[in-house]
Parts: C-alpha cells; sequence; structure tokens
C-alpha cells in the first residue's frame, strides 16, 4: 500500500554525505530527594534527527536543497535520507552479506518477515525496524542458505517486508537473515528556509533540520 504522505525518492546523496546528526531518544528522568534518580523511556524506538545545512558548499547545492524542499512542501511529505554512517546491515566498512542480520526463525507456516537491523547483543540489544530497504541491495538467506529474489521471496520496498512464496516458506526452526541497504524515512522539521546569500557566501550556513518519522 502506498503512503500519500511520503515521496519514494532520496534527498541528494552528495549533499547527505556532510550532513551531521544521528539517533535521539525520549527519556524522562526524575530526580528525588535523595539524589538518586528514576529514568524512564517514554519511546520505545529512537529517531533520528539530522541537519542538511553543513552539506551545501555552493549555490547550485543551496538551489538544489530548496528545490527538494519545494516539491515536498516543506513538512508535508516525507522522502528518503542516506545516513552516511549508518545505511547498511553491516558495518560501514564491510560488504554487505545475506547472513548480517537475524529477521525471525521459520515455523513452517509463517511466511512475511519484517526487516531489522540488530545493534549489540544479549539482553541489552536493540533491534530497529527497517521500513525503506534500497532496491536491488537485499540479500536473504535460510538455514545459511541463500534465496532468490522473486523466486523464493519477494520483497516490499516501501514497507520493508520480506514475502516468502508458496514452496518456499521457511521450515520449523530455520533461521532467516538478511543483508541490504536502507535509507532513513524523514521529513523537513521546517516550513521555511531563511539564507543570507551574502553570509552564504562566507561560510554561513544555514539550519534546514530534518527529523525521522516512523511509518
Amino acid at each position: 500500500m502506498t503512503d500519500a504522505s511520503f515521496h519514494d525518492v532520496r534527498f541528494p546523496t552528495d549533499i547527505a554525505r556532510g550532513a551531521i546528526g544521528g539517533p535521539f531518544r525520549n527519556t524522562e528522568v526524575v530526580t528525588l530527594a535523595s539524589g538518586h534518580e528514576q529514568r524512564n523511556s517514554r519511546w520505545a524506538h529512537s529517531r533520528r534527527k539530522y541537519n542538511v545545512g553543513y552539506g551545501m558548499k555552493t549555490l547550485d547545492d543551496l538551489y538544489l536543497v530548496t528545490s527538494f524542499f519545494e516539491q515536498r512542501r516543506g513538512k508535508l511529505y516525507g522522502f528518503r535520507f542516506r545516513d552516511p554512517l549508518d545505511h547498511k546491515s553491516c558495518n560501514p566498512g564491510e560488504t554487505i552479506s545475506a547472513l548480517d542480520q537475524p529477521i525471525g526463525v521459520g515455523d513452517g507456516a509463517a511466511g512475511s518477515f519484517p526487516l531489522r537491523k540488530t545493534y549489540g547483543s544479549g539482553a541489552v540489544s536493540y533491534a530497529r525496524s527497517i521500513g525503506k530497504p534500497v532496491s536491488g541491495t537485499t540479500l536473504i538467506a535460510i538455514g545459511g542458505v541463500q534465496q532468490v529474489l522473486d523466486t523464493d521471496f519477494s520483497l516490499n520496498f516501501t514497507a520493508g517486508s520480506v514475502q516468502f512464496l508458496p514452496g518456499h516458506i521457511p521450515p520449523a526452526g530455520d533461521v532467516v537473515t538478511a543483508g541490504f541497504e536502507f535509507d532513513v524515512p524523514v521529513r523537513f522539521d521546517v516550513d521555511e528556509i531563511s539564507v543570507n546569500l551574502k553570509a552564504f557566501q562566507s561560510g554561513d550556513i544555514p539550519s534546514i533540520p530534518l527529523v525521522e518519522i516512523l511509518i
């Protein structure tokens, strides 16, 4: 199903490389009279924030971002963003493998598995849902055996889920793994871009924030 509030286009990659940002969470901290703290996470999942102003070096870059902003109508429509640090199922310097990330265990009946990326291991690990995989990069394995796209499985690139085709359902007990590149679904976090061209040419970077949206 297509999300009418999301445009399936990627923010200009060259400008994204110069952006700053990363994950943030919403933790409530209450300091007791004794000085001890009680901490509670108000969100189950982190979100990401970026500022793409730092990636713009020329007036042509600025015009490109302004055009992209206008097409998205400011905050109105979401879009894809390639996080320069974290856009693969493996470490940044490694090559994607079908064995990178466990995404489920077969029971002989379930055929649909959402993509996810796990950070860390054990009880404190965090599993992040991957809703915007990049077309042509996703590899899938069952029990360590790589599967074939459109023969063994199909992939929903707009929602990030793997659907195994009839006759190829993962057997009970077999681990399903995946490797992929992915984008972050974001939107502009402002409804205006304010630039002093004279200052921009002198090195004053405009602030153009993006924020991750949950899909």
